[in-house]
C-alpha cells in the first residue's frame, strides 16, 4: 500500500460533488469538505475543486499527517484502512482507533508498552505497531483490521443514534467503509 494506491481506492468511494443538506460536512468535492478545502488554501467554488487540489490535501492532510509510510513499511493494511478512515472521519478517530487496538491485543503490556491514545501517530505508536506485527504477522494484521472495522462501524452507528439525521448516510457507509477484512488472507 502506498499512498497512490490508497488514494485511488478512497477515490472510487468519493468521486463527484455533492450538496446533502443533512450532510455535516456540507458541500464537498472528491470527498473533500468545504471546510478542510479552504483550511488548505482553496478559495473557489466547492463544484470546481479540482483533482490535482484534492489529491494534494489528501496526501497532506490525511496521509502524511497519520505517518501511513511508516505504518505502510509495516502494515500495508493498516494503511489503507486509516487512510480510508481519516478521510471519512478525521486523522485524530483514525489515530485513535489504531491506538486503542494495539492497547487492547498487547497482552496486558506484555508485549510492548501501552501508547497514549491521543489521535496522533508517533513514535510510540509506530515502535507497538512494529512490535506488534513482529509478534503476530499477517494474521495479526488481519485481527487490527477486524479491531479497527470494529471501532469505526461502532461510530457510525453511535454517530447516528445521537444525530438522527445521520441515518440516512449509516448504511452506505457501513456498505462502503466497513470491509471484511479478508483482503490478507483471512476468512470472512
Amino acid at each position: 500500500m502506498n499512498f497512490e494506491t490508497a488514494f485511488d481506492q478512497v477515490l472510487s468511494k468519493e468521486a463527484g460533488f455533492s450538496d446533502d443538506p443533512r450532510d455535516s460536512g456540507g458541500q464537498t468535492k472528491y470527498g473533500i469538505t468545504e471546510a478542510v478545502a479552504r483550511a488548505f488554501g482553496y478559495a473557489g467554488q466547492m463544484n470546481l475543486l479540482g483533482l490535482d487540489q484534492a489529491k494534494a490535501i489528501y496526501r497532506s492532510r490525511y496521509w502524511d499527517a497519520l505517518q501511513l509510510d511508516q505504518v505502510a513499511s509495516t502494515a500495508p493494511a493498516v494503511a489503507g484502512e486509516l487512510f480510508d478512515t481519516a478521510v471519512n472521519q478525521g486523522t485524530d478517530q483514525a489515530a485513535t482507533f489504531l491506538q486503542r487496538a494495539l492497547n487492547v491485543l498487547n497482552k496486558e503490556g506484555s508485549s510492548y508498552p501501552d501508547v497514549k491514545a491521543d489521535g496522533r501517530i508517533g513514535p510510540m505508536t509506530i515502535a507497538a505497531l512494529r512490535e506488534y506485527m513482529r509478534r503476530r504477522g499477517a494474521e495479526g494484521q488481519l485481527v487490527l483490521l477486524r479491531a479497527l472495522n470494529a471501532l469505526q462501524g461502532a461510530f457510525y452507528v453511535e454517530l447516528a443514534e445521537r444525530r438522527a439525521k445521520d441515518e440516512a448516510f449509516v448504511y452506505g457507509w457501513l456498505l462502503n467503509r466497513v470491509e471484511i477484512a479478508a483482503a490478507v488472507g483471512g476468512k470472512a
